[in-house]
């Protein structure tokens, strides 16, 4: 009897070395910039910060060898481009795998294989349908090889959620539901993985400050909201989320699947119209979510109360060729030399920081008080692909409901032969209205860009295309 017992008390502790190690944070490393240290020196910063977890954006040789022998988890990654091939031939499958994988592994702790990138994202259906078939073949690969200790999973924008708030309501986009969600979740489900999603509360409380407090974005838990409908208590923006997501996997039947935090951070910087970007904010969201995901016990969500979340801060560096406005250049911890933009340590155990003292207080783009009045509209590019951006105006003609006003005979169809790019800048400009709270972005393929000038100014000057008065922009 002895023995039995100790044996158990064994695989408890067993358990609870593999629970935590999930706990500790880790972080993105972005590679897209031209001034950036080598893998070598990046590794060393890794460590340094005391990241448990690495997730790259691709399956980079030299980082995966400089991560040989490290005791650091690592993160790979299947581009988008390589999705509906895998899922077409298992052949295929088995030979990235023998390729990004098994050319490191052990001795690289892979522990994620990440098919994509934000996929229901792209105005790409056929993407979306290869999406969960890719998955399948290369998990069947890993079981070829009695790999078992690789999750296979996707991560997902806030996009693709029809509702978020209040977190009870939280439901699915009705065009990817039974094509994508169902299917992905059985597969999670069947493979013991965990729900990828990139959560940024930056997002909704930038666009709405007048009724997110910056306390609740930051996680400062000085705010408390209740959900009626279920009575559950919400002291900051990134549960309320997560809890959205939750709700929604529950209303299609999978109330148990694992969350894990694929990306979330703040920036440090972006153009006058970002407000909020600053190293203070920066310093205190992330801060307080390493606090709270690496505690012990776990803290979760008021949804699932004690639950473990894997989190990725985005990201390891500044990315000075990143493309988008100036905060997409500016959520890194450590700028391109290596030097730390504010200190943190992932670990959770450092509560505190001698150097605070000098942490800059937010000025310039930090209104928390008013909504700012700068406006920015997604807008069509110059000579692009005209069937590619008929594709597009489709995509986001099909989640918003304000292109009914196109419709030959409506009161915002223009005839003639600019009229695909004005109607794709109008349906382009009414999607980020409505997305862009959740991360979203304009870019639709490289086919849309962002314009701080009023669309007619810009159709004027940029395509010397008089916009109609009637036109009337989100």
């Amino acid at each position: 009897m002895g023995l039995v017992i100790v044996l158990f008390l064994l695989s408890l502790l067993g358990l609870s070395r593999h629970t935590e190690s999930w706990s500790e944070v880790g972080i993105n490393y972005g590679t897209i910039g031209n001034n950036l240290p080598s893998p070598h020196e990046s590794i060393k910063h890794i460590r340094s910060m005391k990241a448990s977890r690495v997730k790259l954006y691709d399956c980079n040789p030299e980082i995966l060898k400089a991560l040989s022998g490290t005791r650091i988890q690592v993160s790979v990654m299947v581009q988008n481009n390589e999705i509906s091939s895998i899922a077409s031939s298992q052949t295929i499958a088995d030979q990235w795998v023998k390729t990004n994988v098994l050319a490191y592994y052990p001795k690289t702790l892979i522990r994620i294989i990440l098919v994509g990138n934000e996929v229901l994202s792209y105005n790409d259906q056929k993407m979306w349908c290869d999406l969960v078939p890719a998955m399948r073949k290369i998990q069947h690969s890993l079981r070829a090889h009695n790999i078992t200790n690789i999750k296979v999973g996707t991560p997902f924008a806030m996009d693709i959620m029809h509702s978020t708030f209040p977190p009870s309501s939280g439901t699915f986009r009705s065009d990817i539901t039974a094509t994508v969600m169902l299917p992905l979740l059985k597969f999670l489900k069947g493979t013991h993985s965990f729900f990828f999603i990139d959560v940024y509360p930056y997002f909704p409380w930038s666009a709405n400050p007048n009724n997110i407090h910056i306390d609740q974005a930051l996680l400062k838990e000085t705010f408390h909201y209740t959900d009626h409908v279920n009575g559950l208590i919400y002291t900051n923006l990134l549960d309320q989320m997560l809890d959205s997501v939750i709700f929604a996997m529950t209303k299609l039947g999978y109330p148990d699947i694992r969350l894990s935090i694929a990306e979330t951070g703040w920036p440090t910087a972006g153009d006058a119209n970002q407000h909020g970007a600053n190293v203070h904010f920066a310093a205190t969201y992330n801060r307080n979510l390493v606090k709270k995901i690496a505690a012990k016990p776990a803290i979760g969500t008021p949804a699932r109360p004690g639950m473990v979340i894997p989190t990725f801060i985005f990201a390891l560096y500044n990315e000075n060729q990143k493309s988008g406005p100036g905060t997409e250049r500016n959520w890194g911890l450590l700028h391109a030399d290596g030097t730390p933009v504010y200190n943190i340590d992932l670990s959770g155990k450092q509560a505190a920081f001698s150097s605070d003292v000098v942490l800059p207080v937010p000025v310039g783009n930090h209104n928390v008080t008013h909504r700012h009045t700068g406006e920015a509209w997604c807008v069509a590019k110059a000579e692009v692909d005209l069937n590619a951006l008929h594709s597009a105006l489709s995509f986001a003609c099909g989640l918003c409901e304000t292109c009914g006003a196109l419709a030959p005979g409506r009161e915002c169809h223009v005839p003639g032969s600019n009229s695909l790019t004005l109607h794709a800048s109008f349906a382009f400009s009414s999607y980020f209205a409505k997305f862009h709270n959740l991360g979203a972005t304009c870019d639709f393929n490289g086919l849309a860009t962002l314009t701080t000038n009023n669309p007619s100014e810009f159709f004027q000057l940029e395509l010397n295309f008089p916009i109609p008065h009637y036109i009337k922009f989100v």
